[in-house]
């Protein structure tokens, strides 16, 4: 006779007698807490160079040409496109719409072919929306709207650490003898300290630069670390206002120009001094683990991120109340997210109570594939937000 095969059963402290296949689908649909995997099977991007360079595939371009172009840039945009000394470099703004919400946020550049000749740099998923845009009020405006080809030229983001002067000479681009028409095409990218150059190039070509090429995680993640949002996948097409987006903060509205479209509530906004929420750079860490005291991006952390929802809600740890904020994006334990001033942070918000204290702590929560998810979150304000105030 055949002697039988017992299965044994776990026993653990708080769940007593529990198979090991219940207890296994249990743990599936727990609470996420932070996973540690060796550096080199991380799923997540490596820490950025400090030096290097990387094209922006996420970044298209619009070329717009004719005699009227300047004129209607000038009625559409934050920036002003006509000061007393003349573009001849690149330069950030916005396009909003008649409530003064964002469309999109842009790079304008000179192209270098005469007057009235401009590329407009975008988010490479709005690239066809914007020209559409501009087509439907250009009215009988003369200036002929581009979309140029993927491919046909490149936006390339070039940095250094150490804190290099960009000049016209170090674009990175084709020599002096190879230079052709429009070669130098870019800007020194002032959205935030350390940022870099950006930079316009054909197709087949790289920057010229002692430097290493990366890819555009890289960028992504310096991106996160300086607080710097881009694109409609964190600048929320015709949801987010300018402000809340740090557009003023990066340089991208000038106050002092005269009429443009959405710029009632932008210039109201302006002079009532009040901005609630902000785009900040926010930490994730695991349920278990205790509060940064530092922004620090760590690529062995694997928190799920990518799985977040777009404008999750932020909320309090083991407190009721209005919802905190919304993630937005991030990578590894990094991110940004929409955050309320007087809650997330110990900035002062003028009319508000600041409801903030040292040590409160905030989740987001989601749905995910194995059962519900929960990371907390941490905003940091970035030291160059404060000479903005």
């Amino acid at each position: 006779m055949k002697s039988r095969i017992m299965v044994p059963l776990v026993r653990t402290l708080d769940r007593p007698y529990i198979c090991t296949n219940c207890l296994s689908r249990n743990l599936r649909g727990s609470l996420a807490t932070t996973s540690y995997r060796p550096y080199s099977t991380s799923r997540n991007p490596p820490p950025p160079p400090s030096a290097a360079y990387a094209r922006l595939s996420s970044r298209r371009l619009i070329s717009l040409s004719g005699p009227d172009s300047t004129r209607y840039l000038q009625g559409v945009i934050t920036a002003n496109l006509s000061p007393s000394t003349p573009r001849r470099s690149g330069f950030y703004t916005a396009f909003l719409n008649a409530p003064g919400r964002l469309l999109n946020d842009v790079f304008i550049y000179p192209d270098g072919k005469g007057e009235g000749s401009w590329l407009i740099e975008v988010d490479a998923k709005e690239v066809e929306k914007l020209a559409k845009h501009i087509k439907r009020y250009k009215l009988r405006a003369k200036f002929e709207v581009k979309v140029l080809e993927v491919g046909e030229k490149d936006v390339w983001s070039l940095w250094e650490d150490e804190g290099k002067e960009w000049t016209a000479y170090s674009f990175g681009g084709p020599s002096s003898e190879t230079r052709g028409e429009g070669a130098e095409v870019g800007c020194v990218d002032t959205r935030a300290p350390g940022m870099g150059r950006r930079l316009i190039l054909t197709g087949n070509q790289k920057p010229e630069v002692e430097m290493e090429e990366t890819s555009e995680d890289s960028y992504r993640i310096r991106r996160y670390l300086k607080g710097v949002p881009e694109g409609q996948d964190e600048l929320v097409r015709e949801s987010a206002l300018p402000q809340e987006s740090n557009i003023d903060f990066m340089g991208g509205i000038d106050y002092r120009k005269g009429c443009y479209v959405g710029q009632e509530l932008t210039i109201r906004t302006h002079h009532t001094g009040v901005v609630r929420k902000r785009v900040l750079p926010v930490m994730l860490y695991g349920i278990d683990e205790s509060m940064p005291d530092s922004l620090e991006y760590s690529p062995e952390k694997e928190l799920g991120v990518e799985s977040i929802p777009l404008e999750t809600s932020i909320g309090r740890v083991e407190k009721r109340g209005r919802s905190a904020g919304k993630w937005l994006s991030g990578v590894g334990n990094i991110g940004l997210g929409l955050c309320r001033l007087e809650i997330m942070t110990d900035v002062q918000v003028s009319g508000e109570a600041g409801g903030y204290k040292e040590g409160d702590e905030f989740k987001l929560e989601w749905e995910g594939e194995s059962g519900q998810k929960m990371v907390k979150v941490k905003a940091f304000v970035p030291p160059w937000h404060l000479t903005k105030q």
